[in-house]
């Protein structure tokens, strides 16, 4: 936070908020036409004063009733004018800037879209929230406002100390005399409201944070009677931001309060001295009114400089904080991204590239136990090419089951992973890697059941394949193809990903599965693969909206509803992250049943838990130590590896939970 605050302090407001120009720069015109027209209004104002001294040194010294009448309806038609010029000036501004404001949202919103899921890692949705609604709130507000005042106050002021100086230069070079004072303070002001304005935006953004994080797991928060500390959370965040507006307040009122002090002071002296200088005869009584008049008629554009800085600075801020969020790197295609060949393209599988392969006795499990070699350290990463010497896990050079050796799999048809590495960007320097040298292949048209403990990193090797992570070293083909190197529109149109966590949005339930892709048609056979059926038992069907996260559905019905979407396109490559861990026993079987059928035409990797949902696979990869430790038939794994069996058992370590991976 002190680095952001750091920042805010170095980048002049000016600088920041001309940042804002793209954005304006389509609606120029209307805006420096709507400046013209304040400008207008405003000098109009000053006019007054002036139509004031010819009346009292004319009609009132004249004692003419009919000219004090004429000065009177000069004085009317100012006033008016002066309001519908300020009124149309209020109409120019009004659409343009919502139009501004709707564009800043908007671009905010999709350049948010193609962000890579590290930057959501990091950031709280809360501040960016507070960045598409506050944020842009107060740049419209801005630009509508204070932008046009500033530049409308500052000819005002100008014109009007003119006026001041050519009716009595004496008196008026007694009002110039608070300006140095008045530019001094505007200063220290624009240097310590900008850094309580940026601290007063962020703790917006926190507690907005914690009000949607309350919002949507209400449920919990009832379940476990967390209602006082919750609320008492909120207090502490929300007293925290009543401090930071408090100071603000205080910083305002100073700067406005010696702001109105200085030009008073210099009203009053005036005053004496115009007054000697009136009974003196030097000055005529309409010039010290009109002179007074126009000193008064200033008060407003001199007093608002603090009102119209606080804005800006606000707004300064606040477009900080905005280019903040747009700075941030989208997620970066490839130079040599192409967008190849569609999925229809890819040929199918042949039978023998579905066939089972056995896996070969692991070299570096104990004879007596036939418990699985286990790295000691991270830094057996490092160990990779002489690990590949002793046994190859993704079936290169394997032996079959009868002991002799086996063709090499040099095909590179399926899913291969190469000595793939990852650490996730937020880990501290010196951890070891979650991944460290995966090699595995998933050959075309087969299942790969991945099997590990609580924190091995099987969700993380899973989301590798979309490449909603980057890979730290190694690569990942498909089909032979660097995925790298292909577009991610194409890439995520080959791979279809049904996640552990199911995420349903506020839409119909048609509209939260063929987000996957696919057709009315393949609508059916989705919901009816994921035995979905109960959409149909729903009020409006397949058009019944879910809610906000899907919570008006059990766990269950939401997990089907995600695995429908996973499979309704018809995808190439399906990865699977434990998909039926929240159905009950007779629902898992028939979704098990059904999704047999959709492996068969397709190339799957499946996170699995269950002996039930390995069974589904042609064969299990057994990830330990951030390397795929053992791969064979779920039988094979059970006879030979001890840590597989042990997992199959249902039974976990403790220390399993303190792992790194996710």
């Amino acid at each position: 936070m002190s680095q952001t605050h750091a920042a805010t302090r170095d980048q002049s407001a000016t600088r920041s908020l001309l940042r804002l120009w793209p954005y304006v720069r389509p609606v120029r015109i209307r805006l420096f036409c709507a400046a013209v027209v304040a400008i207008t209004a405003s000098c109009l104002g000053l006019v007054i004063p002036l139509v004031l001294k010819w009346m009292v040194d004319g009609p009132v010294a004249a004692h003419d009733p009919g000219g004090v009448w004429l000065g009177a309806l000069y004085l009317l038609l100012l006033g008016a004018a002066e309001a519908v010029l300020f009124g149309f000036r209020r109409w120019l501004v009004a659409r343009p800037l919502a139009g501004v404001e709707a564009a800043m949202r908007a671009d905010l919103y999709r350049h948010v879209q193609r962000l890579p899921v590290a930057f959501h890692d990091r950031w709280a949705s809360g501040q960016l929230l507070s960045r598409g609604t506050t944020d842009l709130m107060l740049l419209r507000m801005f630009l509508a406002f204070p932008l046009t005042f500033l530049l409308v106050n500052g000819v005002t002021i100008l014109a009007g100390f003119a006026i001041l100086l050519s009716q009595q230069w004496s008196l008026g070079l007694v009002l110039l005399v608070p300006v140095i004072p008045l530019v001094i303070l505007c200063s220290l002001f624009e240097t310590r409201y900008s850094l309580v304005a940026r601290r007063a935006q962020d703790q917006v953004g926190d507690l907005t944070t914690v009000v949607e994080e309350s919002v949507l797991g209400i449920r919990i928060i009832k379940g476990f009677g967390r209602h006082h500390s919750q609320a008492l959370a909120f207090r502490k965040l929300s007293q925290r931001l009543r401090r930071t507006e408090l100071a603000k307040a205080r910083l305002l009122a100073g700067l406005w309060g010696l702001i109105t002090t200085f030009p008073e002071l210099a009203i009053g002296a005036a005053l004496v001295l115009g007054t000697v200088q009136v009974a003196d005869g030097e000055l005529s009584a309409g010039t010290l009114v009109a002179f007074l008049s126009t000193a008064l008629a200033l008060r407003w554009p001199v007093e608002s400089i603090g009102f119209l800085l606080a804005m800006s600075q606000e707004s300064a801020t606040a477009t900080v904080r905005f280019f903040e969020a747009m700075d941030a790197a989208e997620e970066a295609e490839a130079p040599g991204a192409s967008a190849g060949h569609p999925p229809g393209d890819v040929p199918p599988s042949s039978s023998a590239d579905r066939a089972p392969r056995a896996l070969p006795p692991d070299p570096r499990s104990s004879n007596a136990g036939g418990a699985a070699f286990l790295p000691t350290s991270a830094a057996e990463a490092g160990d990779l090419p002489a690990r590949a010497k002793e046994a190859d896990f993704s079936g290169t050079g394997a032996a079959e089951a009868g002991g002799s050796p086996a063709r090499a799999d040099v095909s590179p048809a399926g899913i291969r992973f190469e000595g793939v590495c990852f650490r996730y960007p937020d880990a501290d320097a010196g951890t070891p890697p979650v991944l460290a040298g995966i090699d595995l292949h998933i050959r075309a048209g087969e299942t790969m059941a991945l099997v590990g403990g609580t924190g091995s990193g099987k969700t993380t090797l899973t989301a590798l394949v979309p490449r909603l992570y980057e890979v730290g070293g190694g690569r990942i083909t498909l089909d032979g193809e660097d995925i790298a190197l292909m577009s991610r529109e194409r890439l995520r149109g080959l791979v279809a990903v049904a996640f552990e966590e199911p995420t349903l949005f506020s839409a119909s339930v048609g509209e939260n599965v063929l987000m996957g892709g696919g057709s009315s048609a393949d609508l059916e056979r989705a919901l009816d693969i994921a035995q979905a059926g109960f959409v149909h038992r729903l009020p409006q069907g397949v058009d019944t909206q879910v809610g906000e996260q899907g919570l008006s559905l059990s766990g269950g019905q939401r997990q089907r509803l995600a695995l429908a979407r996973a499979v309704v396109g018809r995808p190439r490559f399906l990865i699977l992250d434990d998909p039926l861990s929240a159905l009950d026993v007779h629902t898992e079987a028939l979704v098990e049943a059904a999704l047999r059928r959709v492996l068969r035409d397709t190339t799957a990797l499946v996170v699995a838990h269950r002996p039930s949902t390995v069974l589904l696979a042609d064969r299990v990869a057994l990830l330990s130590g951030g390397r795929i430790a053992a791969v064979g038939t779920h039988q094979e794994l059970l006879r030979g590896n001890a840590e597989y069996a042990w997992l199959m058992s249902g039974a976990e370590e403790h220390g399993d939970d303190e792992g790194e991976g996710r």
